[in-house]
This record gives C-alpha cells, sequence and structure tokens, in this order.
C-alpha cells in the first residue's frame, strides 16, 4: 500500500499554475522515489491568491495537502531553515523564492521547440538567477508562432531538465527545504 503525498502550490500568476506545479509533482516524485515507503505524489492542487488573502489561500489548501509551496518574501528567506509551518493545520510550508528565471535554466529543452531564440539564455543554468528581465528573456526564447508565451509554460514543466534546474542555487536550497519537510513528515 502507497502512502499518499499531496502538494499545494499557493499561485501568484500564470507561471506558477503552468510550470511550477508541475515541477513541484516532478521534483516530489524524484525525492520519495529511494524512500523506504511506496509514496503516491498526487497532482499539485494549486489556489491562486492576492497578497491580501494568503491566509485564505492556506486555510484552503493546508485542509487537503500534506505540503504547501509558496512565494516568499525577503523576510522568510532569512530564516536558517526556510520552512515555515501553518498554524492550524500545522502543514510545512516551503517558500520558493524567485522563480522566474527557472524556466530558463535548461537550454537543451528551448532548443527542441523550432524557432526558440537562444541568443539571450546563459551557457550554464545557474547563470539564470543574473538575468535582471527573465519575463524579458523568456518572451524573446519563445518560438514565434502566434502563441502567447503562457502556452509553452506546461510542456516546459514537464520537459525541463531536472538536474539542470538543480545547478541554479535557488532552486537546489529549494529541493533541499523540501527534503527536509519530507523528513519531517516521515516520507523519509
Amino acid at each position: 500500500m502507497s502512502r499518499p503525498l499531496v502538494p499545494g502550490l499557493i499561485a501568484e500568476g500564470e507561471t506558477d499554475e503552468g510550470f511550477l506545479s508541475i515541477v513541484i509533482a516532478r521534483q516530489l516524485r524524484e525525492l520519495t522515489w529511494m524512500s523506504p515507503y511506496a509514496v503516491d505524489v498526487k497532482e499539485t492542487e494549486v489556489v491562486s491568491h492576492d497578497r491580501e488573502h494568503m491566509v485564505t489561500a492556506l486555510e484552503e489548501l493546508a485542509a487537503d495537502c500534506h505540503l504547501l509551496f509558496t512565494h516568499d518574501d525577503g523576510r522568510e528567506r532569512r530564516r536558517s531553515d526556510g520552512v515555515r509551518y501553518h498554524s492550524h493545520y500545522l502543514v510545512p510550508v516551503i517558500g520558493l523564492g524567485d522563480t522566474g528565471a527557472w524556466l530558463l535554466a535548461d537550454r537543451a529543452v528551448w532548443a527542441g521547440l523550432a524557432g526558440s531564440d537562444l541568443g539571450g539564455l546563459p551557457a550554464r543554468p545557474r547563470d539564470v538567477e543574473r538575468i535582471a528581465d527573465p519575463a524579458g528573456v523568456l518572451a524573446a526564447t519563445v518560438p514565434r508562432r502566434g502563441k502567447p508565451v503562457r502556452d509553452y509554460f506546461e510542456y516546459i514543466g514537464r520537459n525541463i531538465d531536472l538536474a539542470a534546474l538543480a545547478q541554479v542555487p535557488a532552486y537546489a536550497n529549494w529541493v533541499a527545504e523540501t527534503r527536509n519537510a519530507l523528513k519531517g513528515l516521515g516520507y523519509l
């Protein structure tokens, strides 16, 4: 019998819903692959919100999820462990930080899309954090087929190389915090 693991994401925009929700589930499957238990990672449950309704969004997801992910401000990033707990349900809340450049970390996934312009992408995945305007670089990278940029988020989320993402320092920190939370929950 397998243990279910339901992740929740407090989304701030289209990138979160189309890209991050998929990457979160993929990374959780990767992390729990070596678990002593059979872990069934479910699809990420997503709730969109604005800053004024963060607590409501947390409450909504915490009732159904084992682990919550949200963007956080600089104040929370300074905590040594990076993991907070939602006080009512005691569900781990893990901050994602600034994820705007994560879509740009894997040149190969963009090269696989005919018509992509790789000129603005850095040679090394870790260098995406130095991009001053990730949204602008993303807009310049996507193929010109009359589709909006958001139409590529799901494809990139499903196909981006997690090993390339792991070279991005913020992503590596997020994975480490997630691993610690999974240990605390008894999944690892």
